[in-house]
């Protein structure tokens, strides 16, 4: 709540707008929680527009129980950033990520800022490339613990999981279709790592996607479907290409470095996310795919793993300071970054959940 010397923001009072302004204040916001003898809790909150002098909004959030009001917070805050910018918000989003402390690999779902981690994984071999289904209840990994890379998927709720990539070779790099049916993978099973798509459930053999005498890996479908974006060194050095979902002609996609890997396009289909080598620094771009221009996103010279937010206004990603692997958050146009660290175990490998339903 804004201090604003006893203004009313909350119940039914009337708003000072005019005090409000006096005060440099264009939006405000009040709220009251009320518990219920069930246990559930109540949050009424209201937003005003002082330079408009009008009241924008009045709403309520109910959650379950004390334990979910910080999820009932963040799902207040989206409802109140989509009414001023008209952008879909990711406070009430999760993220999943990797974390090694000593000898221990964690895979852990988090709220997107870090807060309430919950321990989906731990094993002492090493979990990576976790992908979220785009219902949100599921997660792909690959997991070293056979002492082989095997691909599984496992479900949020209950916590079952099954192989649905261990095939001969290596297993890895899972990536969703976008209606959750189908999983691109790349395998060696045939030699070289070749795409495949198998289906995310398992049970049936893969179907070949691409064949190169190249090393072609870390698939990633476009928001619609259509397309598989991914890295291949066909070229003579890894680059970004992209073919058909269905199978088809392969065109190259990122020039001008010799060195561009780790595709991801944003969930409006508007944006390239990649790491590229530049001046011998490893660092995030995001690229318009309407007029190819670059913006580079990072300066640390050590990232890694792009992941868009579900609104396409950020990217997450995974970068090495101070001798300590850790997660920074930055909007597309670089001007915002929030850094997720721990002095108690390295952090990488993150990925974005979608919105909350």
């Amino acid at each position: 709540m804004v201090d604003s010397g006893g203004l009313a923001l909350a119940g039914s009072g009337q708003v000072d707008h005019a005090a409000l302004r006096s005060l440099g204040v264009d939006w405000a916001v009040g709220g009251v929680a009320t518990r219920f003898a069930n246990g559930q809790v109540d949050i009424r909150y209201r937003l005003t527009d002082s330079v408009r002098r009008q009241e924008v909004v009045e709403g309520k959030v109910t959650v379950d129980s004390d334990a979910d009001l910080r999820l009932g917070a963040h799902r207040v805050s989206d409802l109140i950033y989509e009414r001023i910018t008209g952008n879909k918000g990711i406070f009430a989003t999760r993220i999943a990520f990797v974390t090694k402390q000593g000898d221990r690999y964690r895979l852990i779902v988090s709220d997107w800022d870090g807060g309430s981690p919950i321990v989906i994984l731990t094993s002492i071999e090493p979990i990576i490339s976790p992908s979220w289904s785009p219902d949100g209840t599921r997660l792909a990994y690959v997991s070293f613990e056979d002492r082989k890379p095997v691909v599984y998927v496992q479900m949020l709720e209950d916590g079952r999981r099954i192989a649905v990539a261990n095939f001969r070779g290596s297993n890895s790099a899972p990536a969703w279709s976008p209606d959750g049916s189908t999983l691109a993978v790349a395998l060696t099973r045939d030699g070289l790592s070749q795409i495949y798509l198998i289906p995310s459930m398992g049970g049936r053999q893969p179907s070949r996607l691409t064949s190169s005498s190249a090393i072609d890996t870390e698939p990633v479908y476009s928001p619609d479907g259509r397309f598989i974006y991914f890295t291949s060194d066909r070229g003579g050095s890894p680059q970004i290409y992209r073919v058909e979902a269905q199978g088809g002609t392969v065109s190259r996609v990122t020039f001008g470095s010799p060195y561009n890997v780790s595709p991801r396009i944003s969930p409006d289909g508007r944006l390239l996310a990649y790491v590229s080598r530049r001046d011998g620094k490893y660092l995030v771009v995001v690229r318009d795919l309407a007029t190819n221009s670059d913006r580079i996103l990072s300066d640390g010279g050590t990232e890694e793993s792009p992941s868009f937010a579900p609104n396409s206004r950020w990217v997450m990603y995974a970068t090495r300071s101070r001798g300590r692997d850790s997660l920074v958050a930055a909007t597309v146009d670089g001007r915002q970054k929030l850094r997720l660290s721990s002095s108690a175990a390295d952090i990488r490998e993150p990925t974005w959940g979608p919105l909350q339903r």
